[in-house]
């Protein structure tokens, strides 16, 4: 009597919902595209604004509500990249725009050495640590005259672009940046190194003992925020045409970012997303009332802190199930064994 082999189980990832928000998504991005061809200049300029937020709160989101390592100091990249842009495009005649993704990769180079000093320190000696890194890079840079030293210089590269199509080119990077920030961390959670991230976040001695390079996948991930930061500040002194050292190194970025991700949701892709949305609500609508706005931020974390523990994203996961990009593996269970051939 010969029997059928047992079939495996199958593991999945999809569900209904993440498959309608990709096509959804896809809709939204085709759509967006063609902003510049019949929206108004304003639009384009807060939407770059917001994207350079969401892209910064996103890296940060990847590198502490999955790799674990809560900086507050990733400005210092933010700044790093506005200014290789501003020397690619002042100083090496390289077209500004194209300057935008070799900024993020100056950023990301110069993160490994840096890291050699951050990753000495752990928990909270790591956060202030990284903070004193970028203020040390903030003084070094406001104590360079070429560059426009404290006082910060003008973006003159850009000088024999007409308006609108400076602007509509802003526009289309920082969409695509948006995009391809998205995709990519997506992507990378639903990978095996995905899973080693996560690993090493929950239990790091653990994850080291099933065989994982814990240094080489927090340096990965560690670089990669590098990058990301980098581009989202290059893209936003090529917006802003004007670059200094308190505005590109402040802590005001990592704190917005921080609020980002901790009112939409940490360690999920939605949080930030959720969180950058109602970041832009908020400084559209309440900017113009100053310390009232800034305390109407702080009210506002921590009351979500105290009743939406995960965030409002999480949240209404938990309470609905709703997620847009699923990264959890769900066992399925195996079909029924065909009856025993005799």
């Amino acid at each position: 009597m010969a029997s059928v082999p047992a079939v495996a189980p199958q593991v999945e990832i999809a569900t209904r919902a993440g498959r309608i928000a990709a096509w959804t998504g896809c809709g939204i991005v085709v759509f967006a595209a063609t902003l510049p061809w019949w929206g108004e200049s304003s639009w384009m300029r807060e939407f770059v604004e917001i994207a350079c937020y969401f892209v910064f709160a996103m890296m940060w989101n990847l590198l502490a509500g999955y790799g674990g390592l809560v900086s507050i100091g990733q400005q210092a990249f933010f700044g790093l990249g506005g200014y290789a842009m501003l020397v690619l495009g002042n100083f090496a005649g390289v077209n500004p725009f194209l300057a935008v993704p070799i900024g993020a990769l100056a950023a990301a180079l110069i993160a490994v050495p840096v890291s050699l000093v951050a990753f000495r320190l752990q928990g909270g000696y790591f956060a202030i640590g990284t903070w004193v890194i970028a203020e040390v890079f903030r003084l070094s840079i406001a104590n360079i005259p070429a560059i426009g030293g404290g006082s910060g210089t003008s973006l003159t590269a850009l000088r024999g672009i007409d308006k609108a199509t400076r602007e509509g080119l802003t526009y289309w990077i920082a969409l695509a940046s948006v995009v391809a920030c998205i995709a990519g961390v997506y992507l990378f959670l639903r990978s095996r190194h995905g899973l080693a991230l996560l690993a090493i976040r929950d239990n790091e001695m653990a994850a080291q003992s099933q065989g994982i390079a814990v240094g080489r996948m927090k340096l990965a991930v560690y670089v990669v925020a590098a990058f990301g930061a980098g581009l989202a500040g290059a893209l936003y002194f090529v917006g802003n045409l004007r670059i200094s050292p308190d505005a590109a190194f402040s802590v005001n970025w990592t704190a917005f970012a921080i609020f980002m991700v901790v009112i939409g949701g940490i360690g999920r892709i939605e949080g930030p997303i959720v969180g950058a949305l109602i970041f832009w609500a908020l400084n559209r609508f309440f900017s113009e009332w100053g310390t009232w706005y800034l305390l109407g931020l702080g009210l506002l974390a921590v009351l979500v802190t105290l009743y939406f523990k995960q965030g409002l994203w999480g949240y209404a996961q938990e309470r609905w199930g709703w997620t847009l990009f699923p990264t959890r593996r769900r066992l399925l269970p195996a079909p029924a064994a065909a009856s025993p051939v005799t």
